[in-house]
């Protein structure tokens, strides 16, 4: 009955351990971006976290993406640029991507 017992608590706390890194690695919010359309789509704000390679921004679809570059505050702000080029100016981008072809 011991040994049940002590299995039982060992897989609880294997369980408990293993959840709360999964969430570590994905940390809480960093902040918020806003991204704002270079072709008349409106604008869009959406939160930033720190991720295990580098920051990410929560498309309003509810997906995590990396951003461009490594920095949250940098003077290019990848993160908004991110979000513009996902989720605003999607299409535009892929045409200018691509040379004028869709």
């Amino acid at each position: 009955m011991a040994f049940n017992r002590t299995a039982i608590s060992l897989a609880i706390a294997m369980t408990v351990m293993f959840s709360s890194f999964s969430v570590s690695l994905a940390g809480a919010y960093a902040g918020y971006v806003t991204a704002r359309s270079d072709y008349g789509n409106g604008a869009v704000r959406a939160p930033v976290r720190v991720a295990q390679f580098g920051y990410q921004v929560k498309l309003p679809g509810g997906s995590w993406i990396y951003c461009t570059q490594s920095g949250f505050f940098s003077r290019s702000h990848p993160c908004s640029d991110t979000l513009r080029r996902q989720h605003l100016d999607f299409w535009e981008s892929q045409q200018d991507d691509h040379g004028g072809r869709r």
